[in-house]
């Protein structure tokens, strides 16, 4: 490497404002040999000459096309490096990296919407699916009471991904469970046999789809269920006193697992 005056060259430091590269890419760019400063001052200090600074310019213009350094490397010390075709593979890469960004914010537009809406459905929708008793502002007032809990959020990522489809096989699923309770209670099951036992987890199963239910969550649920006007009214619209027995064998089934129902919380 030639002496030379400052005069001969650039700096690290003023190519580094120049091109709007870092001093450190600067320095590892000469440390693996990409781009090297020609000269050096008598003080021992390295600087890049007017070669040097087109041969940064194309590596900086490269770089922001997204090619490696090694792919870079080799079209600009390669002269049979096929440069069109070089850039022709990274445009279709990008154009595949575009698409799938496209996604994500597809995704991420969803999940907002489910975030602040629960539902990703329209209110005709709605109706079909869970039938005419359905008031389409339930889901807005159930973010406005339990937005800022983690079973809001569970549930909202949940819903992002589904469509009409995964909803109504929700909606069959928990009309069966409930069928099932109200023949069960006509039967004269009790709390606390294994065949109301065995509904209760079924209930927590379907439940899930919304949200993960704990059994000391259901305690709260079944006590909400019995005291809630309109729950307590959809119930007892599926058999009279189904309220009242849903909560029933729900308590029986926590205390089989040593959750005491007078003292259960929302966790």
């Amino acid at each position: 490497m030639p002496d030379a005056t400052d005069a001969d060259g650039l700096t690290v430091g003023q190519v580094s404002t120049r091109l709007g590269v870092t001093v450190r890419a600067l320095h590892h760019w000469d440390e693996i040999g990409l781009a090297r400063p020609s000269l050096r001052t008598v003080a021992g200090y390295r600087l890049y000459t007017a070669g040097d600074l087109e041969r940064l310019h194309r590596i900086v213009v490269y770089r922001e096309l997204g090619l490696g350094l090694d792919r870079i490397r080799a079209i600009l010390d390669d002269s049979a490096a096929d440069v069109p075709g070089a850039l022709r593979a990274q445009r279709t890469q990008i154009a595949e990296r575009i698409d799938r960004l496209q996604q994500l914010g597809a995704g991420l537009d969803r999940m907002i919407d489910a975030h602040e809406r629960g539902l990703l459905l329209t209110v005709e929708q709605q109706a079909a699916i869970f039938g005419p008793q359905w008031q389409p502002d339930w889901p807005a007032q159930a973010r406005q009471r339990y937005g800022d809990t983690t079973q809001w959020q569970q549930y909202a990522e949940r819903s992002a991904s589904r469509g009409p489809e995964e909803w109504q096989a929700i909606a069959d699923a928990m009309a069966d469970i409930e069928r099932a309770l109200g023949d069960a209670m006509d039967a004269g099951v009790t709390p606390g046999s294994p065949e109301a036992n065995q509904l209760v987890e079924r209930h927590r199963e379907v439940f899930a789809s919304y949200f993960p239910l704990t059994r000391q969550m259901q305690v709260c649920l079944g006590r909400r269920y019995e005291a809630d006007p309109g729950f307590a009214a959809h119930y007892d619209g599926i058999r009279a006193g189904l309220a009242t027995w849903f909560r029933r064998i729900i308590d029986a089934s926590a205390r089989a697992h040593d959750i005491d129902p007078d003292t259960a919380n929302w966790e």
